[in-house]
């Protein structure tokens, strides 16, 4: 008579008790900090000088924004003044984006013939994406930094050392590499629609209305230009008044 072999594996059940019992013998010997961290899990960086954990540092609030401030913008002008080789190119492309409201395509697509009018003292802005074309006036800032650029020659109004136009691929990368290098904009990914915004959000705080800034901006439809005038920053300053 045979006799039958008794399995020698271990009874799952019971392992996975042991297992657990196991854990819970190694949560119950590290020090618990406030709301249950474990004082294992925090490094000397994470903790104050009372021993508490710090709050959470929130980067991508700063660097999701989409525009820039005033103040910004006028920050990534200076630094623009004194970057590179092109620093004078440079930051007056930055301004007039900044005054006109500019995509990046529309910066770098400005001639001298088709938009630049000295004698007039102004800009005819021509949109990309079906919007609608205007004339602005230009600021002194502008007139002297393109009077400048204008001894230079040429079809367009921002060229290269080579004479041809500025990309918008070059631009991009300018911008990026000269926020980089202003403390006060290290949190954010500075790129040229931001300045586009920028464009709006101030106009929208210094009260021109959203049909005017509609047409400033060139946009078809006005649901686009609502967004600057409703996060207006002043719209309720009269509200207790």
């Amino acid at each position: 008579m045979t006799v039958p072999k008794i399995s020698q594996k271990r009874d799952k059940a019971a392992t996975g008790v042991e297992a657990g019992r196991h854990v819970l013998r190694l949560v119950e010997t590290a020090p618990m900090r406030e709301k249950g961290t474990s004082g294992a899990d925090l490094s000397s960086a994470d903790l104050s000088s009372a021993g508490k954990p710090r709050p959470p540092v929130h980067v991508a609030d700063t660097r999701d924004r989409k525009h820039l401030t005033e103040r910004e913008v006028e920050l990534l002008y200076q630094g623009a003044k004194g970057y590179g080789m092109h620093g004078a190119r440079d930051a007056l492309m930055i301004w007039i984006a900044y005054r006109h409201g500019l995509r990046v395509g529309e910066l770098c697509g400005l001639r001298w013939g088709a938009h630049i009018d000295f004698d007039s003292g102004t800009i005819r802005c021509e949109r990309l994406k079906h919007g609608i074309d205007s004339v602005h006036p230009l600021g002194e800032r502008e007139l002297r930094g393109l009077r400048q650029l204008q001894k230079k020659g040429g079809r367009y109004v921002f060229t290269n050392r080579d004479g041809a136009p500025v990309t918008e691929l070059g631009f991009r990368k300018t911008l990026a590499r000269i926020g980089a290098t202003i403390p006060a904009l290290a949190d954010l990914r500075v790129h040229p629609h931001m300045l586009r915004h920028a464009t709006g959000y101030a106009q929208a705080n210094r009260g021109m209305d959203t049909r005017s800034l509609q047409h400033f901006l060139g946009h078809r439809r006005i649901e686009n230009t609502e967004k600057y005038t409703a996060m207006s920053a002043t719209r309720f300053d009269k509200v207790w008044d």
